[in-house]
């Protein structure tokens, strides 16, 4: 059973009611952050928790809870749910209005939820992207604005493609929902605009720095399809190889040994988290 902090009350997830005067529905004027546990605690907590307080300040939206307060409705949360790991949501929006633009004060919700992850075999096989000429309004906010992706979904059931790779004026800049790196011999590279810098992200160039030289550029689209290997990183993908972009095959098909090597790197930092 999962659960929500709303306001300063938990609830059972399903049992949460929000009025229809919430900004979020009637403006999209919303943002978002999720995380996840290992062995029943959060991961990275400190560096979600600075992504959410800046994409709160970038789209001027008062966070209601301090950080100390938010890590003990996320512990009780955990709690709750009991035994096995579980994912936590947290979705602030502008709050409720009477005349569709002004907002008394935001709303908050910590909601705790299911994990849902790639096939085994996406890891062996790599997944299929489908390219798309976007970049989000706002990149470095996790708004809660998906329309692209959302209107996207028949295309992308169409072309046997997992997920959508945004890119713009030849550059590409990331998926839908995740980080986008390729790698050329010993160098691992990856976008350094017009993205939402992941905390799986910055979690892989930390365990690469030793072994990699790293490279935060602007990447081609061209150069993507050329790379050696491409790979895509996220809180339930971890690192998850592309093999194929379009009808373009990504080396040899497959997921390739540098991507191996950082997907191995970062299930071991997991289990022992």
């Amino acid at each position: 059973m999962h659960h929500c902090w709303f306001n300063g009350k938990i609830t059972e997830a399903n049992a949460t009611q929000i009025n229809i005067n919430d900004l979020g529905l009637m403006r999209g004027y919303g943002l978002f952050d999720y995380f996840r546990t290992y062995n029943q605690k959060p991961f990275q907590w400190d560096w979600y928790w600075e992504r959410y307080e800046r994409s709160a300040k970038l789209l001027k939206i008062p966070n209601p809870i301090s950080k100390e307060e938010a890590n003990e409705v996320v512990l009780s949360l955990i709690k709750l749910h009991g035994e096995g790991e579980v994912a936590i949501r947290f979705l602030l929006t502008g709050g409720y209005t009477f005349d569709s633009v002004t907002s008394a004060k935001p709303n908050l919700m910590i909601i705790s939820e299911s994990l849902h992850f790639s096939s085994p075999k996406d890891y062996e096989t790599g997944i299929k992207v489908m390219s798309y000429e976007y970049v989000r309004d706002l990149p470095t906010i996790k708004s809660i604005d998906y329309k692209h992706y959302m209107i996207l979904q028949s295309e992308l059931k169409a072309n046997s493609a997992a997920d959508v790779l945004f890119h713009k004026n030849g550059e590409i800049s990331e998926l839908s929902r995740s980080n986008v790196f390729i790698v050329n011999g010993n160098k691992l590279i990856t976008p350094d605009k017009n993205i939402l810098e992941g905390i799986t992200r910055k979690t892989v160039l930390e365990l690469a720095k030793n072994d990699f030289e790293i490279e935060l550029r602007s990447v081609g689209f061209q150069e993507t399809l050329d790379a050696e290997e491409v790979f895509t990183t996220s809180t339930t993908k971890r690192v998850l190889p592309i093999s194929k972009i379009d009808e373009n095959i990504i080396g040899n098909g497959a997921i390739g040994p540098k991507t191996k090597f950082l997907l191995d790197k970062i299930n071991s930092l997991v289990e022992n988290w």
